[in-house]
């Protein structure tokens, strides 16, 4: 994750910021799972469990399933032919075997490849040898395979500055696929990108949905951000305790109180930090190592 973009704040976002009293605020989920300020913070597995399986393939939800984390990541890109994957990178070259089947085609950008082409590729071998054969998913796919299991999303959407209206092209998979009914967008989908005119476009076609934007904005801009979007999520590189107040006492555009959902903590020390000042989910390659830390932190 990289951080791009911050917003200028209107003077009239700025009156129109629904502020709330340090310590009043109580921080939940999307389905009112409890946050930091209830306990411990929600556990998120980024790109799926991809500590322990090729990341953004279906392998990695189902061990993210196996170890019991109910929240997966997600990246989405879209295909020369419109068709929506689950892929991190904005090239093939990284997580598949591309440059092998597809020799001429540099530099191997996920837009200048079809659908039928990218599902031809081994996105599990570079892993590890267990892994070969492991498809890059279509957001379809990779929907059907988090919702056998139960699981919930926080979906990125990935430089959506390459994909114009990428958000419409989201929104019509997740609505066909059963994701924007009330029971999925009240309890098991979040929405978020680095770009804040792409979350904001995604509030402004679906204000239901619950979004948050990668980032760390500064505290005067934060009532901007609170007009669009429910989460704040910034690298734990850049948290501070203060930076998570800050969102705290902020309201979002559902009457909330801002969540604080941090990136990408694969160490116990790191989540018990993490938690300590007072974010509502951590996001991990290691899930399960984030979970024993935070409970190990929490019964002393």
């Amino acid at each position: 994750m990289k951080t791009r973009s911050s917003v200028t704040v209107a003077a009239v976002l700025l009156s129109a910021a629904l502020l709330v009293a340090p310590g009043a605020a109580t921080a939940a989920g999307p389905d009112g799972e409890a946050g930091a300020r209830h306990g411990r913070p929600l556990v998120i597995a980024h790109r799926g469990a991809s500590a322990y399986a090729p990341e953004n393939t279906l392998a990695a939800v189902d061990k993210a399933h196996e170890l019991g984390i109910d929240w997966v990541e997600n990246d989405v890109q879209r295909t020369r032919d419109g068709e929506l994957v689950v892929i991190h990178d904005d090239t093939l070259r990284r997580t598949t075997d591309a440059e092998r089947v597809f020799p001429d085609r540099a530099p191997w950008k996920v837009e200048d490849f079809t659908a039928a082409e990218i599902a031809r590729l081994d996105a599990g071998s570079w892993f590890g040898e267990r892994w070969a054969g492991a498809r890059v998913p279509t957001l379809s796919q990779y929907l059907r395979t988090v919702e056998a299991n139960g699981q919930k999303l926080l979906l990125e959407i990935k430089a959506p500055e390459l994909y114009p209206g990428v958000e419409g092209d989201i929104l019509r998979v997740l609505r066909a696929e059963g994701w924007l009914d009330r029971s999925h967008v009240a309890r098991r989908l979040v929405v978020q990108s680095f770009s804040a005119d792409s979350v904001r476009t995604v509030h402004e076609r679906r204000p239901e949905i619950t979004t948050g934007f990668l980032g760390t904005p500064e505290a005067a801009d934060l009532p901007g951000y609170a007009a669009f979007t429910d989460q704040i999520n910034p690298s734990h590189t850049s948290l501070t305790a203060g930076q998570v107040a800050a969102a705290h006492r902020l309201k979002g555009p559902h009457g909330k109180p801002l969540t604080v959902h941090t990136w990408t903590v694969n160490d116990a020390a790191g989540a018990v930090r993490a938690r300590d000042l007072g974010v509502d989910g951590i996001i991990t390659n290691n899930p399960d190592v984030v979970r024993d830390a935070l409970g190990r932190a929490g019964s002393g």
